[in-house]
């Protein structure tokens, strides 16, 4: 059996108790590559004023100065502003390029990964290759007795940034796990 690929994962979304609808998702693999997109397939107008205020002015292509994620995809990573269809393409063949069969960590991820299978369909639709279930770092880091996660650099609400400490927060359980063993 091939070792597993770690990814970390994190969206925005509207969601207004009987629909999730993407806006940004965001993925960082352990192998240092990165994924994260803007669907053009949401209508912001529906957004609460919650996400209005902390997450929209965080998407990149609202930003008047794009410098940030065009300095991004120049630096190799993968993504864009695309519909929903192309995300899910796009992030198949990206986790398709790890060294293994996937294995998916978020922070409060269930409604990450709800968002992350609609993409695909049903979560019966997901790609065969992938578990039909997210791990969650919150789970984690009760298990190991609530420690305090390390601050999150960057801008939390923005779906590849919170991907990225997702990483760190996983690091840093991972020394606890090994200290405790």
């Amino acid at each position: 059996m091939s070792k597993m690929t770690r990814y970390f994962l994190d969206t925005e979304f509207i969601e207004d108790g009987r629909t999730i609808d993407l806006i940004s998702i965001g993925v960082v693999c352990e192998d240092g590559r990165e994924f994260y997109a803007e669907s053009t397939d949401v209508d912001l107008g529906r957004a609460n004023e919650w996400v209005q205020a902390n997450v929209v002015p965080h998407l990149w292509h609202r930003r008047a100065d794009k410098a940030s994620a065009n300095r991004w995809s120049r630096d190799g990573g993968a993504g864009g502003l695309m519909s929903r269809s192309a995300i899910a393409s796009e992030l198949r063949r990206f986790v398709n390029q790890g060294g293994g069969p996937p294995e998916f960590w978020g922070y409060y991820a269930d409604y990450d990964w709800i968002v992350v299978c609609q993409l695909f369909g049903r979560m019966v639709d997901l790609p065969s290759d992938w578990p039909m279930l997210c791990l969650d770092l919150k789970q984690e880091a009760i298990r190991l007795g609530s420690p305090d996660l390390p601050p999150q650099e960057g801008t939390e609400h923005h779906a590849l940034a919170d991907a990225r400490w997702n990483k760190v927060a996983f690091d840093f359980l991972a020394a606890i796990r090994e200290t405790a063993a």
